[in-house]
């Protein structure tokens, strides 16, 4: 089954600092932050919301189509998606921009600090989706703006099912924008930050934004995540990593993870302890595409860690 999957391509530059970012700002003295952070690690990696989402959708099986606007420098990244046998389809390429580009400093504490040039991506709405590949399922992850809202209303109108995941994009729409996204959406995911940003912005809570949806997912980090469902909520254990190294693109993974259940026709509890342990995978390893595992190792650990197989 083919998975569209429209949102950001990027580079991401990642520092780490080796510190706490709380021993150095100071909450009294926010409104003239002057801060500088000495990182002596750093590394420039393949990322995006949409590129992170179709790796790790491959890793397990998938059948991920990219959509997204990249800039003139993608070469390099056109190269890894093709090591990757990822589909370069319904990419497109404008000669005038960069492809984005985030500048991501992480603390010892994994707390971020992240600077976001769009580049390309704000002119994602140039992409349309398409109606004649045989999409049965998609999801609309953080992008340009325009092309956010479009790509939402096109899915809806085609009758393709869609998971609705503003992450950091939040900020861009108003309360009024966010419930259209939600009348258009058969699945939304937040983590818990951006559960309270939507409950402030819609005015609507958890259970309230659920009955509007087949289902709302609100992920907590090491604390796992709850999925409100047929009128209930499911608690999803975390699933444990084997070491801890980087945070970035840990909830992409999990997203990953609940389109393939999504695309399986797998049940609820067994969707969401998948995308648990694609997430803690994701965290043993530096960057965002970096890791991998075959499928019976996939499935080996997730016996371990839940008692049962899949």
């Amino acid at each position: 089954m083919s998975v569209l999957i429209c949102g950001s391509m990027a580079y991401d530059t990642i520092m780490v600092f080796h510190d706490r970012f709380k021993h150095h700002i100071l909450p009294e003295q926010v409104h003239i932050l002057n801060v500088s952070f000495l990182v002596p690690d750093l590394r420039r990696e393949y990322g995006g919301c949409a590129g992170n989402i179709a790796y790790n959708l491959k890793l397990l099986g998938g059948e991920p189509l990219i959509m997204a606007t990249v800039g003139k420098d993608f070469q390099p990244y056109s190269q890894w998606l093709a090591y990757c046998g990822l589909s370069h389809e319904y990419i497109r390429v404008l000669e005038d921009s960069f492809t984005g580009q985030a500048y991501i400093t992480t603390d010892m504490d994994d707390n971020q600090i992240t600077a976001f040039h769009p580049g390309a991506m704000s002119f994602s709405h140039l992409n349309q989706v398409p109606g004649d590949r045989g999409i049965k399922l998609g999801i609309v992850s953080p992008d340009g703006k325009d092309g956010m809202v479009q790509h939402a209303r096109q899915f809806h109108a085609q009758g393709i099912p869609f998971i609705f995941d503003p992450g950091q994009g939040m900020p861009m729409f108003s309360g009024e924008e966010l419930l259209e996204f939600v009348e258009l959406a058969d699945w939304i995911t937040l983590n818990d930050y951006e559960a309270k940003l939507m409950e402030e912005r819609t005015g609507l809570s958890p259970e309230q934004l659920a009955a509007k949806v087949k289902a709302l997912i609100i992920t907590k980090g090491g604390d796992g995540s709850l999925i409100y469902t047929n009128g209930g909520i499911l608690e999803i254990p975390s699933a444990k990593p084997k070491s801890v190294s980087d945070p970035t693109g840990c909830g992409d993974a999990y997203r990953a993870g609940l389109l393939y259940g999504l695309a399986e026709g797998l049940d609820w509890a067994t969707t969401g302890r998948i995308a648990s342990l694609l997430g803690a995978i994701k965290v043993e390893t530096a960057g965002t595409q970096n890791h991998g595992f075959t499928q019976n190792e996939f499935k080996e650990r997730y016996r371990e860690n839940f008692g049962h197989g899949f």
